[in-house]
């Protein structure tokens, strides 16, 4: 193709001519809005390359390690009921197309795109920043949640190790916290978990977005394997630890057809409860989408893109409090009276035990971690 002759035509129709990125999300960068030029600059690389046969992209993952000076981010979203979040990576290889994490990706510099699935930044001195917060004089213990915007149990956390460097700094403090995680890593630090549930110091989440392992692999492409989240969910409630199942996000004609079936499957392997969000894709994530759903789901791409507009006033951004991670609409309706109905059938009487504030003690000394 001579793309001498498309001057003026969009960098997104482009985009959409280049091959598929097996074991990518997200299929091109999208522009940082932080940044003018950097754009134009790298696609008109990307293309005079593939125009003269090279190959301009390893498709590698590169990490870089950078030190922050807090790692608490107070949550302020009146949407989640936690009051502060911990993120050891920035940038996610799980490579899930739909995450909202990927905009803050540009705050760093880079794209919401492959940058944030292809270059990881990782907080090296992450448990010393925490253990400085809770030996400070004013802290009082609230609910702390792991991965608020990226997935502590990503695949670099295997060799790191950071989060469980942390985990080690909470239990030492006897200090309560959540998890969120789609990866069956987290099972690494069940000896941890354990010690903490003894105290009520813990509750995990898992995301389980389908029970298709080829909607997995198109949705989440580097993410554990379906068996291996159903088999997390068995052995951590086999343990006693609670666990809460995410079905998020639900995508109309994607995957709102397995609501029933999956809450039954974790209610069966020991969860206490589940939950779901209603996608929404705010800021580059709807470009992102686009263009991947494009090439993913041809014969019903557009359908998927209408019914997503649907559950927020016709628009795929949503960012209305109270609004956003629920919908509204008929199939918002369809899909809140679905996952009620199937809780109700599947985990009557059945909830995540209160976490406990009070065994919480500063006064521990810099003792050598007991793992």
């Amino acid at each position: 193709m001579d793309y001498s002759s498309l001057g003026s035509i969009s960098n997104h129709f482009i985009v959409k001519t280049m091959p598929y990125i097996k074991g990518r999300g997200a299929q091109h960068n999208t522009h940082n809005r932080f940044l003018q030029h950097e754009h134009i600059v790298r696609d008109d690389f990307l293309n005079y390359c593939e125009r003269e046969n090279e190959k301009a992209d390893t498709n590698k993952t590169t990490y870089l390690k950078v030190f922050p000076k807090t790692i608490l981010n107070k949550v302020t979203s009146t949407d989640i009921g936690m009051a502060y979040s911990m993120n050891p990576y920035q940038g996610c290889e799980h490579g899930c197309i739909y995450c909202y994490a990927r905009n803050t990706h540009e705050y760093w510099g880079y794209s919401a795109g492959l940058d944030f699935e292809r270059k990881i930044l990782y907080k090296a001195n992450a448990p010393e920043l925490l253990e400085q917060k809770l030996r400070s004089k004013n802290w009082k213990p609230k609910n702390i949640m792991f991965s608020g915007n990226t997935d502590c149990y990503q695949p670099i956390e295997k060799k790191l190790e950071i989060t469980r460097s942390m985990l080690e700094v909470l239990l030492k403090f006897k200090h309560p916290c959540s998890i969120i995680t789609k990866n069956a890593l987290i099972l690494r630090d069940l000896d941890i978990l354990k010690e903490m549930n003894k105290l009520n110091l813990i509750n995990v989440s898992i995301s389980i977005t389908s029970l298709s392992e080829e909607t997995r692999r198109v949705l989440e492409p580097r993410t554990a394997s379906i068996s291996k989240r159903l088999e997390t969910v068995r052995v951590l409630s086999q343990n006693g630890i609670p666990v809460n199942v995410m079905m998020a996000p639900i995508i109309p004609a994607i995957n709102n057809h397995e609501i029933f079936n999956l809450v039954k499957k974790v209610s069966e392997l020991g969860a206490k409860s589940a939950a779901y969000t209603i996608v929404r894709l705010n800021g580059a994530i709807g470009e992102i989408f686009t263009n991947w759903v494009q090439k993913t789901y041809r014969d019903r791409a557009e359908k998927i893109l209408h019914q997503i507009e649907d559950c927020h006033g016709g628009s795929l951004n949503d960012s209305r409090f109270g609004k956003r991670m629920r919908g509204e609409g008929k199939i918002a309706e369809q899909i809140a009276m679905q996952f009620r109905l199937a809780k109700k059938l599947y985990l009557k009487d059945k909830h995540l035990p209160p976490l406990d504030f009070s065994k919480f003690d500063k006064s521990q000394t810099n003792q050598i971690s007991l793992f």
